[in-house]
Parts: C-alpha cells; structure tokens; sequence
C-alpha cells in the first residue's frame, strides 16, 4: 500500500510560496484590525474623559447665542444698509442708487466667497490624515438644472422688490417680505397638489389681512404717489404688485430648494449657499456685460434701459465714482448678508429650525420698529394692530408646527418601545 504524502510534501514551491504569502497576509490584516480597534476604544475613553456635562451645556448656550446675535447684528445692520442705499439722495439733483442688478451682483459674490470659505471650515477632518474631506460643491450633473432654477429664480426676486420701494415705504416692505408663507404654499398647492391642515389657511388669512389693514392705513404712500403725479390708491396697487412678483419668486426659490434637500441625500447647506450663489453671480454680470446691447433693442426698453445709457454696469459705477460713500454702503451691505447667511445656516445645522423661525421672525419685527425709529416713518395705531395679525399668525405658525413636532418625537419614541 502506497504512502500518501504530507501536503506540504506534495504542494510544489510555488504553491507553497503563495500559501505562505497569504497566511501572512491574513495574519497582517487581522493585527491592523486589532490595531484600529483598540486605538479607537483609547480614542473613545480618552474623549468620555475629558467630557465634561456642564462643559457642553455651557457650550452649547454660548453657541446658541453667538449664533443668536450673529442673526441679529448682521441682518439689522443689512436691512438698515438696505434701506439707507434705496432711499437716500444724494447731490443737488437728488440722485439715488436704482441699480439693483448691480448691488445683487456685489451681494451674490460676497455670499459666493463666504459660502466656500464656510462650506471648507465646516467640512469634517480625516481621522488619519487630519486633512478635510470637502465635498464638492456641485456634486453631480443632475443637480445644475435645479440650482440654475434657483439661481434664476432668486436673481429675478430683488429687482421686483427694489422697484416696489418706488411705491411702497420701506416698513411695509419688510412686513409683506413676513409672508412667504403665503407663495410657499401657493406653489405647493398648484404645483405639488400638497394639502395643508386648516390651521395653515387660518395663519394665511390672518397674515392676509395684516398686510391689508397696514398697506390701507399707510399715510406715506400718498406721499410717495403725490411725487409720481399718480394716484395714492394707483400707486399702493402697483407697489403691492411688484412685490407680489418678488414674493413668488422667493416662494419658487424656497420651494425648489426643498426639492433638492429632499432629492440629492447628502447635500449640504453649504453647498447649497455656495452653489446657489456662484451661479447667480454668474447670471448677473453676464447681464451686466450684455445689458450695453440689449440697451438698443426692444427687451432693454422693457426693463428701462435706455440706449444711451452704456447699460447699467457703466451708470452703477459712475454713480459710485461720483458718490463714494454709497460705494463702502454696498459693500458693507454685501458683507453683512454673507455673514448673516452663515449664521442662519450655521445655526438649522446644529439647532433646531423652530428656534430659526423665532428668531427671524423677532428679528423681522426689530427691523421694523428700527426703521420706524431710525428712518422716521409713520405708523398709524391701525398699522400697528396690522403689525399683530401679521406676527400673531406667524408665531401661531411656530406653535403649532412645535407641538407637531414633539407629537412626532413622542410616537416614534413609543414605536421603538413596542
């Protein structure tokens, strides 16, 4: 009877080489494991140590107010430069700044900046390398089609808005820009087929009709209409519809925005403040560039470009060569709203959106009695009961949309009970 061999007397050498090479192997991947393993039980243990409750707590409420304030001292200062740019005259001809294409420009690119600056400061570090893992800003082909929508859609928004100040005074103008409530759901209803629960259309009606009651008691307007040779009554309509215009652009930009955070998983508010604003940035000095020819043909009339003018990118910067000081106004204009939209940003990201809804809402409401004080307007005691509907309904808005919220916490911690 033959003797049978050991294995490794009949592998050849080759085969022998190639066993040994992997054992080794495995062996090698199974001590980086290990390796891995307990270095990130040290790394564990080492941060529940220096943990410490109070600490974070204490933390968490200085971020919260940094963020707070941040919101507050940006957007105040931004709404008080808006204002002081549209409204002021300057020279012996009472000139003022009506370049809003212009100032757009200079605030999309300042945003664009921040945005990038933001998006690379807020990205997480590699545990190995230290070095940040930044997302790219457009991740994908099919995303650019939605973000130039928005790009579009938001670029379009503020010319309507500063061509309604021609009308409108500036405290009605911050009070409408309360209800995009009112767009949102508009565009949701007729585009989406959403439903909305009753309390919704009552927020609607009552934000509605504060913006009613305070646009029909506003003494400026007769003010602002008497200049114009127009009636007061024309001139509120045609105000109030400018903006109107203004409102469903923004609302279709809000609304586009929440089809891309819902469609594209993983697309940050970063990105999305970065992206957003390069593209418009874009969109605007392309318009800048071409608006000396579209000057001469029929659009350039539409939208009031006259054919001798040199398009509205030379009058802006002559305007600003000849008046510096609204030249350092729209730059601070444009860094405050950069910074202020990190702040918002900043804080949906690691607060709640509640907590954001109160604080542009109060936020709104301080613009308001600002340039009240600051601007001298008038406001009627009917104004001001306006002022309550608008802002009773949104903060009803709020409460509502927390008690849903906690509602929602509560059953889903009773599903992981059961």
């Amino acid at each position: 009877m033959a003797r049978t061999k050991p294995e490794s007397i009949r592998r050849t050498p080759s085969e022998t080489l190639a066993q040994n090479g992997s054992t080794n192997g495995s062996i090698r991947r199974r001590r980086e494991s290990v390796t891995e393993s307990i270095e990130h039980k040290l790394e564990e243990v080492a941060e529940a140590a220096a943990r410490n409750p109070q600490e974070q707590r204490q933390s968490g409420l200085f971020a919260l107010a940094i963020c707070v304030g941040g919101i507050y001292a940006s957007f105040l200062s931004w709404a008080y430069l808006q204002e002081r740019i549209t409204t002021t005259t300057y020279g012996e001809k009472e000139s003022r700044f009506t370049y809003s294409i212009f100032l757009n420009t200079i605030q999309s690119a300042f945003a664009a900046c921040t945005g990038a600056i933001y998006l690379f400061a807020s990205s997480p570090r590699d545990p190995k390398t230290a070095a940040r893992k930044v997302p790219p800003i457009f991740p994908s082909k099919a995303i650019l089609s939605s973000l130039l929508l928005i790009a579009i859609t938001s670029s379009l928004a503020s010319p309507f808005g500063y061509a309604s100040l021609k009308h409108i005074d500036y405290v009605t103008f911050i009070l409408a820009k309360s209800c995009k409530l009112l767009p949102v759901m508009f565009l949701h209803i007729t585009l989406f087929r959403k439903k909305y629960p009753v309390y919704k259309y009552l927020v609607v009606a009552c934000v509605t009709l504060g913006v009613a009651v305070f646009t029909l008691y506003n003494p400026s307007t007769a003010k602002k209409a008497a200049k114009k040779g127009v009636s007061a009554d024309a001139s509120k309509t045609l105000g109030l519809f400018l903006l109107g215009i203004n409102l469903l652009f923004d609302g279709l930009t809000n609304t586009v925005q929440d089809h891309i955070f819902t469609t594209f998983k993983g697309f940050t508010g970063p990105q999305m403040m970065c992206a957003q604003n390069i593209m418009s940035t874009l969109l605007t000095v392309a318009y800048l560039v071409l608006s000396p020819y579209l000057a001469a043909t029929p659009l350039g009339s539409a939208v009031g470009l006259s054919p001798s003018s040199g398009g509205e990118l030379k009058e802006a910067l002559a305007f600003v060569t000849t008046y510096p000081a609204v030249g350092w106004d729209v730059l601070a204009f444009a860094a405050c709203g950069a910074v202020g939209q990190v702040f918002i940003f900043h804080t949906l990201a690691h607060f709640s959106s509640l907590l954001l809804v109160t604080v542009t809402v109060t936020r709104k409401m301080l613009t308001m009695l600002m340039s009240v004080v600051l601007f001298g307007h008038t406001v009627t005691e009917m104004q001001w009961a306006g002022v309550g509907l608008v802002f009773g309904g949104i903060g009803a808005e709020a409460w509502y949309q927390s008690r849903e919220k906690i509602a929602k916490k509560k059953a889903a911690s009773a599903a992981k009970k059961q």
